[in-house]
């Protein structure tokens, strides 16, 4: 989704998201409303079908790459060895099996939203929504995250939302939306 600063992108992203409530119309996931759902109930339909990323990482620095990627897993309840096994797979598939113990201080930016990306994965969820992932990245680090989310979109069969001003990335993608003056266009 591309659009001109200001016009919502981010906003409708949450809602799309659930993040935050609409102030009018509704929205659809698989048929279903899922604001018509009670707040735990809403928390838990967002935590098992929606993955987020968003322009700044978000990373616990006091954490190692596999313990923030864990991190969502251990708030689910599963077993420690089990969301330790979820991480360190995701991180694989990221490419960043061999600095599963850096703290995020000891990343690159473009690892670092790697991190994050796999922290948004590591509970497989069908959609990943990403709110200008390569905007604090320099170009070349910025293509990278690109291509991974491409190749997670075909490998995993993954719905991937992308909020971009970075028209060769929007160009990249599968399909372009536009949202202009409130209205999203093909």
């Amino acid at each position: 989704m591309v659009g001109v600063s200001g016009v919502g992108k981010s906003t409708l992203l949450h809602i799309l998201g659930t993040i935050d409530r609409p102030t009018s119309g509704r929205v659809w996931v698989d048929g279903e409303d899922p604001f018509q759902l009670k707040p735990p109930a809403l928390a838990r339909f967002r935590n098992q079908t929606i993955g987020f990323v968003f322009q700044f990482h978000h990373l616990l620095p006091e954490f190692s790459a596999l313990e923030n990627v864990m991190m969502p897993a251990l708030i689910r309840r599963l077993p420690r060895a089990q969301a330790r096994k979820r991480a360190e797979a995701v991180l694989g598939e990221v490419g960043l099996s061999q600095r599963l113990s850096h703290r995020v201080g000891q990343l690159s930016g473009g690892e670092a939203q790697r991190v994050a990306i796999a922290r948004a994965l590591v509970l497989d969820p069908p959609i990943l929504m990403a709110d200008e992932p390569t905007g604090n990245l320099d170009p070349r680090t910025g293509a990278t995250i690109q291509e991974l989310l491409l190749e997670l979109n075909q490998r995993k069969n993954l719905t991937v939302l992308v909020v971009t001003h970075n028209e060769k990335m929007a160009q990249a993608m599968g399909r372009q939306l536009h949202l202009v003056e409130g209205q999203l266009r093909p």
